[in-house]
């Protein structure tokens, strides 16, 4: 029966009803603790079809949950019936108003890209989120999201005019303010819009009610307070209470977590942009305790937000390629950083106040170090700040910083003592906890670190969520501040606000929905916490043995190490790499977290021999482009193209290797064999019909034009060529597969250019560099390529004689794959090679660093430069290097393309199954730039890849930078 009706609404909706085991893996877990498997996933296109949802679950007696980026840390998404996903069809900005100050938006539209529409206008949403990138307006009404500038904007609740909303009997109705006249009328009816009106005047206006609400709700200087439903902040409207705001429902609505109503608009009020003189004047404090008294004293100089950054995040940094680089401004080892975010009308005025804080601050001995950051230097702060809650996934091992209490909110000035009450709680159990976020605002992320694999942790898991309940009641503090009740918190409402406010928040719920049909079990008849958790407590796992070696852990923690924060779900305007299929497709199926959460699914459950032998994993893994962009992007550090490429090995053994893997990943010894007669080779590949036999055998789509060999290797020219500079600096060579067989001559010309200035270039023996094995997951052949590799360069190549390479994917190897690869014999060998492989713009930019090369050998000409990074250079943060050299003729302008992955990624892009993903990849942001850019502009891409694509994607002849450097070299 219920397949059945499944079947009729997949049939009946205009968007698309899922009801596969994968997409239900991918939507039964949010960033919570939770997971429970839904009915089904459905993305509806428009009202029409939310309203046939709501009438599905009327009759078939079974819920919907609303979901939009599925960030949600108390499990608000997590649920046994339909989740609705919104973030694709509904991310429509509908309208702004800007005499008036406000804009209508569906509730998928990013609150990033909403300011960035905004911005042209002068005005701005003020709310930001840790997840600003990817959290969804929606979303931030059910949670009623705040973010650090809280001081200034306060919540999302404090910006929402109007609510455009379905009633659970399929109703439509808007939720405005209203005057008392108004207010009275719209109870007048027997709609159920009408009775939600009647009831509310009737619950809110008895008087024992009222004086029950103000005297167990949440202290109301506490401004981030999101226990239950809003009624304390409901009440102190008209006409409940005199010379109150007017009534509107909207304040009741946000918070609500999808559980009153189906969300289809809103309208926000806007702000002007905020001040463009601000800085962050960064405390370093001995102590945590330290910090929460210099926070006392920081909020009398009227900050836009103070955030503490605890040292167990910012040990976190110290591993994790982006947010290393962030690091600049910490001195020392600071137990805490109290990030204070001033504002001005100038720059003297902001340092004057800095000096007035800074004065105050070291007259009570609090802190030891205040650098004032202004300009762009924010940004980095902001970016280490934000990347706490994915860096604290980064720890080793099964315990993790759970989110339990991590969202309790107090008076600001009882939070020092507040504090030391936790600790003494957790010391009693023997644990502790990290510490960062909204001190200004008197709620701290607080995450003790618990197994909850293990019984013991689970019970720790509920002890200390009793135990802190008691402690926040005993200050009159918010259990939740902005990540709402979910069912983590739902359990302990009623002793937060007592019995009878509980059951008013019952009968609110039974009012407007009566059959439970919008996310039930949230705020209220919520299930135990410890209930439908990720993992089952002593769940055992069999140990998996694996190819690459995954340090100091195994592949299932790995994989554990996404939260599902969903940093893979921004946009290309919020830059970075991470994640292109997501930002080609906007399917939540092709992000990171939904690899992450597959591969852990079932190798934690799946009851085969070979844990990997499963289709979903393959179709889920299918758009990964191995770009790398996770690697150094997520603030969890999940290399999900190293979980692939071990992923596809195992697939393999138990369904053998497919000829198009095995072909490609024998491309460097086809090449080989191809270079007898390379202009046969050319002709047969060329694009006729021969070639696209050829292309139709391999799989490769008939759009690509496929790499030429040319008339001779690199290795057979350099032979014939008299190296004048036996005398000088020694370098090696590394002779990779493409730059061998297909780039010779930008090889000729990246060794003709080191000859030129001074340096002997040596081509050592060595085998090629295993990037097409990896790619395809053939990681046994790969291993055997890397060990002879490091057994072959290991005596040569030290710090005084690098090994230099051109083609990212192939040099970049040693850093990365090889590592892990080779056997532990060779581990150090392998550690010290991998230091002294070093792209060609690394070694440049090192010697222009030691006066060894000097802009004045090249010409001074003017020229205009576009510089499109490769993934691997971005994952590993050496693309500034590239900038650096190709400036290094003094009247060469570099710009670069603020792209993220091209979209071939090696034999990616050539595959007919991914050429149109590879192209809209492509269209994001690259082939609009290189086609916009002004004649005689030079477009520069290290990678070869990345060069065909922009060739076959813009009819652009992309050069790399040692082409660029070669041709402005003064001869």
């Amino acid at each position: 029966m219920l397949d059945h009706g499944l079947r009729e609404l997949r049939e009946a909706l205009t968007g698309e009803l899922y009801t596969d085991e994968l997409m239900r893996v991918l939507y039964a877990t949010d960033a919570s603790a939770y997971s429970e498997m839904p009915l089904a996933v459905a993305m509806p296109r428009d009202e029409g079809d939310l309203k046939k949802l709501i009438a599905f679950a009327h009759n078939y007696k079974t819920s919907l949950i609303p979901r939009t980026a599925g960030t949600s840390l108390a499990g608000q998404v997590v649920g046994k019936g339909v989740v609705v996903d919104v973030s694709k069809h509904f991310t429509e900005i509908i309208e702004v108003n800007t005499a008036e100050k406000w804009v209508r938006v569906q509730p998928g539209v990013v609150r990033d890209e909403l300011n960035r529409y905004l911005r042209p206008y002068g005005l701005y949403f003020g709310p930001e989120t840790s997840t600003a990138n990817r959290a969804m307006i929606g979303g931030m009404v059910g949670n009623n999201a705040c973010g650090s500038n809280s001081l200034v904007y306060g919540s999302t609740r404090d910006h929402t005019l109007e609510v455009k909303a379905l009633l659970s009997d399929g109703s439509e109705a808007v939720f405005r303010s209203m005057n008392f006249e108004e207010f009275i009328a719209m109870g007048e009816g027997d709609t159920l819009e009408a009775s939600l009106y009647r009831t509310i005047r009737q619950q809110l206006g008895d008087w024992e009610a009222q004086q029950e609400i103000r005297r167990e709700f949440p202290k109301a200087s506490i401004n981030r307070r999101n226990t239950g439903y809003a009624v304390d902040v409901l009440l102190n409207s008209n006409p409940f209470t005199a010379d109150g705001d007017d009534f509107n429902f909207c304040k009741l609505i946000c918070g609500s977590e999808g559980t009153l109503a189906f969300i289809t608009e809103i309208k926000l009020n806007l702000e002007e942009l905020p001040p463009q003189i601000t800085g962050l004047l960064c405390v370093h404090c001995p102590s945590v305790d330290a910090a929460l008294h210099a926070n006392i004293i920081a909020l009398k100089y009227q900050p836009r937000s103070c955030e503490l950054i605890d040292h167990y995040i910012l040990d976190c940094t110290l591993d994790n390629p982006s947010q290393a680089l962030n690091r600049f401004f910490v001195q020392g080892s600071p137990k805490a950083i109290l990030v204070v975010e001033l504002s001005a009308q100038n720059y003297d005025e902001l340092n004057a106040i800095a000096a007035g804080l800074e004065a105050e601050l070291r007259q009570g001995g609090l802190g030891y170090h205040f650098p004032l950051l202004t300009g762009a230097k924010q940004n980095s702060v902001w970016s280490l700040r934000k990347a706490g809650l994915g860096l604290l996934s980064n720890l080793p091992g099964d315990e993790k910083a759970v989110a339990v209490i991590e969202d309790t909110a107090v008076d600001a000035a009882d939070l020092p003592a507040y504090i030391a009450e936790f600790n003494e709680i957790l010391e009693k159990h023997g644990l502790y906890s990290v510490y960062y976020a909204h001190a200004g605002s008197g709620e701290l992320h607080l995450r003790p670190m618990l197994n909850l694999k293990t019984a013991e942790g689970v019970r720790k898991f509920r002890i200390v969520a009793q135990e802190i309940a008691g402690l926040v009641k005993k200050y009159r503090g918010s259990l939740s501040g902005e990540h709402g009740d979910g069912r983590l918190r739902g359990e302990f409402i009623p002793q937060m606000i007592g019995e009878k406010n509980y059951s008013l928040l019952q009968a609110i719920k039974q009012t407007w929905d009566p059959q439970g049909i919008f996310n039930p079990g949230k705020i209220t008849g919520t299930p135990p916490m410890d209930e439908y958790l990720r993992y089952k407590p002593g769940q055992q796992v069999p140990h998996i043995e694996t190819v690459f070696r995954f340090r100091g852990q195994n592949i299932l923690q790995h994989a554990e190490q996404c939260n599902g924060s969903g940093d893979c779900r921004k946009s290309p305007q919020a830059g970075g790499t991470m994640c292109p299929s997501y930002m080609a497709t906007r399917n939540e199926q092709d992000t990171t977290r939904a690899r992450a959460n597959t591969l852990r699914h079932y190798l934690t459950n799946s009851a085969k021999l070979n844990r990997f032998d499963h289709p979903e994993i393959k179709e889920v893994m299918d758009l990964c482009l191995s770009c790398k962009g996770c690697r150094s992007e997520c603030p969890s550090s999940v290399d999900m193209a190293k979980l692939k490429a071990e992923f596809l090995q195992h697939y393999y053994d138990a369904n053998g290797t497919p000829m198009q893997a095995k072909l490609i990943a024998a491309l460097p010894r086809l090449n080989k064999l191809g270079m007898a007669w390379p202009g046969l080779y050319n002709f047969f590949t060329a694009d006729n019909a021969i070639g696209n036999t050829l292309k139709n055998s391999l799989g490769f789509s008939a759009k690509r034009t496929l790499p030429c060999l040319a008339p001779q290797t690199l290795r057979h020219w350099h032979k014939k060529q008299r190296d004048g500079k036996q005398n000088g600096k020694r370098v090696y060579f590394f002779c990779d597969e493409f730059t061998n067989y297909n780039d010779v001559s930008i090889g000729q010309k990246a060794i003709q250019l080191l000859q030129a200035l001074g340096y002997e270039v040596i081509i050592p023996q060595h085998l090629e560099s295993s990037r097409t094995m990896l790619s395809k997951g053939l990681l046994r052949q790969a291993k055997a390529v890397a060990e002879r590799n490091v057994e072959l360069l290991a005596p040569l190549i030290n710090d005084d004689a690098p090994i230099i390479g051109i083609e990212p994917s192939a040099i970049l190897s040693f850093r990365d794959e090889y590592p892990d690869l080779v056997r532990e014999d060779l581990l150090p060998q392998s550690q010290t090679l991998a230091k002294n492989a070093l792209l060609f713009e690394e070694f440049i930019a090192r010697e222009v660093n030691n006066g060894n090369i000097t802009g004045e050998q090249f010409t001074a000409e003017h020229k205009e430069i576009l510089l499109h990074g490769h993934c691997q250079q971005k994952a590993w943060n050496v693309q500034a290097a590239s900038q650096t050299v190709l400036g290094l003729p003094v009247n060469y302008k570099v710009d670069v393309i603020p792209s993220g992955c091209c979209g071939m990624a090696g034999s990616f892009g050539y595959e007919d199954k991914h050429y149109d993903v590879s192209m809209r990849i492509g269209e994001l942001v690259l082939f609009p730039t290189v086609r916009n850019a002004g004649a005689g502009t030079i477009i520069a891409a290290p990678g070869t890849s990345c060069r065909h694509q922009i060739k076959d994607g813009t009819g652009t002849v992309a050069l790399h930078p040692a082409e660029v450097l070669w041709d402005a070299l003064k001869k």
